[in-house]
């Protein structure tokens, strides 16, 4: 089916109590291992690029490509620009076909978040916008930063003056790998889910421990976010591959193990998230 914008797969996840998993794709063969995950588990899914991907492929090439593959299944799929940059990026990716875009203006002060946010839903127009407050900490393409937990209050206030779609939260999750076990705050999730009625974003899952999750999710996440994970679980088929046999110089070979990998690991997230059979 064509592109699906992901409002109504959020609003449909959070009547329903589960999440959507959100998947980041670094190219051709993790955009496919996504989207026949999902398919294969009639799941709705949000196929997502960042800032960083997209100066390594454009906006056009992968709305191209990821259009042609939602087209060929039967499960929604919406394309989702994830960490936006800024106002002009945004405005690419919903001129060039994305149904979803996040702009992320957490390094900037509060007021500042708010009118940058602002400017890409009235930019954007039907097109939902997902936006963060305080700081995912860990390290987002080429930033570093150190986390600062969502203030409920400073939450309410952001949502209503924006006119967001969804909002990510921090409550102690990271980008990149973690060093330890990471702790999230749920009861702090909890206080932000009071103050705040629309879908709730979960940043940095990947390495969280399952039992982590699924209380986020209980708690009003809706839309479960993971990059490092598929990453890693990509390269290392790759090399795996290339291990075992060092002679071949098959792209589609060594790729191709490593699209099959990501495949096998989406369908045990989407499992995670509860949104297998939701489509």
């Amino acid at each position: 089916m064509p592109l699906v914008s992901s409002r109504e797969l959020l609003l449909a996840a959070q009547q329903g109590q589960y999440a959507v998993g959100a998947f980041n794709a670094e190219n051709l063969e993790m955009a496919q291992a996504i989207v026949e995950g999902a398919d294969a588990l009639h799941a709705p899914v949000l196929l997502q690029t960042t800032a960083g991907t997209l100066r390594y492929a454009s906006p056009a090439l992968f709305a191209g490509f990821v259009s042609r593959l939602a087209r060929d299944v039967k499960v929604p799929v919406a394309l989702h620009l994830d960490h936006g940059d800024s106002l002009a990026l945004a405005e690419r990716c919903v001129r060039e076909g994305y149904t979803s875009v996040m702009i992320d203006g957490s390094l900037l002060p509060f007021s500042g978040n708010i009118t940058l946010t602002r400017q890409v839903v009235a930019m954007a127009c039907d097109v939902p916008v997902e936006a963060e407050l305080g700081k995912v900490g860990g390290k987002e393409d080429d930033h570093d930063a150190k986390p600062q937990y969502t203030d409920p209050a400073e939450a309410a206030e952001f949502v209503e003056k924006t006119g967001i779609s969804s909002f990510a939260v921090a409550i102690g999750t990271a980008h990149g790998i973690y060093k330890g076990e990471p702790k999230l705050d749920i009861a702090l999730l909890e206080q932000i889910r009071k103050t705040v009625s629309i879908p709730l974003v979960l940043h940095g899952t990947s390495g969280v421990p399952y039992d982590q999750v699924r209380a986020c999710i209980e708690r009003g996440i809706c839309k479960v976010n993971y990059a490092t994970e598929l990453r890693i679980t990509f390269s290392n088929a790759v090399k795996a591959y290339l291990a075992a046999k060092p002679d071949q110089f098959d792209p589609k070979k060594y790729l191709g193990a490593g699209r099959d990998a990501v495949r096998a690991r989406v369908m045990e997230l989407i499992r995670l998230c509860g949104s297998d059979g939701k489509a």
